[in-house]
């Protein structure tokens, strides 16, 4: 019987680099998704209450990659957030589409956008606002991944192509976190890439730690940082289906709200504050004249 080398190739053996790892182990994968899987949530609610473009954001996955894969991976032509540490050299990188960020801006501003912006380097004025948004995520960033990253984290510089943009040396490790960004009926892809080996590193030791009794302190902290809705409103008024259904133009509506009281602030359900209506240039505004909340801060604070 004859054997068809060509059905089984002879190779030899393949060299194992032992200073890089096939992949994340799965116990390092299922932490970091996890991770990240919260900081998704709060990145989508930080979006929507910012530029008012209903967000959602999932992780997709998170991969141990060099440095020259990850930007081969990456547009050419994009947002690149570097964020970097005062007690450390490594560099974080918050990368997504440059027409995203633009329409990001745009809305902030409170203008609309009719479809995809044309893709350019960002102004002074805009960068310092893309800046002021980045640093609310790097904020909740901090506040899903906790000892995984360094204390402090700051917006060092704001770049558009991947390839000139040496962050970090090509063979060099990067924990990457890819998500896909939904606003209204458009899709588009974000990634965060973070040095590995100091990453890996911190995840080790709180692997191993004993696990700490729950901080009271994080958790108001993430309730505190939790964005809610705010509205103005005056009193309620009940009515029937049956009126409500035949109402027309021009009908009036009695409310049970006078004309000297002031307006409700209020967060969901709860009353928090009253307040008048005011203007804060050519945009209305609301002075708050008292808060039902002063006085119960006043007894914690005791």
């Amino acid at each position: 019987m004859q054997i068809d080398d060509r059905a089984h190739p002879t190779t030899g053996p393949e060299r194992y680099d032992f200073g890089r790892p096939a992949a994340l182990s799965r116990e390092h994968t299922r932490a970091l998704a996890g991770a990240f899987d919260a900081f998704a949530r709060q990145w989508a609610i930080q979006l929507t209450s910012k530029t008012r473009l209903r967000a959602h954001i999932a992780v997709e996955r998170v991969n141990l990659e060099t440095y020259d894969e990850y930007v081969a991976t990456v547009p050419l032509t994009t947002t690149l957030v570097i964020c970097a540490a005062e007690d450390s050299d490594d560099r974080i990188i918050v990368e997504f589409p440059l027409d995203t960020a633009l329409s990001w801006i745009v809305k902030m501003l409170g203008g609309d956008v009719p479809g995809r912006l044309d893709t350019r380097s960002l102004t002074a004025v805009e960068q310092a606002l893309l800046r002021a948004l980045m640093d609310e995520t790097l904020a909740h960033l901090r506040g899903s991944l906790g000892a995984l990253l360094p204390q402090e984290l700051t917006v060092n510089a704001v770049q558009y192509n991947s390839a000139f943009a040496q962050i970090a040396a090509a063979q060099e490790l990067v924990v990457v976190a890819r998500f896909s960004m939904k606003f209204a009926d458009r899709t588009e892809t974000a990634t965060i890439a973070l040095p590995a080996a100091s990453l890996l590193e911190r995840l080790s030791r709180t692997a191993s730690a004993p696990h700490a009794v729950s901080d009271p302190g994080i958790v108001r902290w993430h309730v505190e940082e939790t964005p809610v809705e705010l509205t103005l409103r005056l009193t309620p008024r009940s009515m029937r289906p049956s009126e409500v259904l035949t109402l027309s133009v021009g009908d009036v509506i009695p409310l049970p709200h006078g004309q000297d009281r002031p307006l409700d602030l209020a967060v969901g359900d709860n009353v928090v504050a009253s307040a008048a209506v005011g203007a804060n240039g050519a945009r209305l505004a609301c002075v708050v004249t008292s808060s039902d909340l002063s006085h119960s801060l006043v007894e914690e604070q005791k």
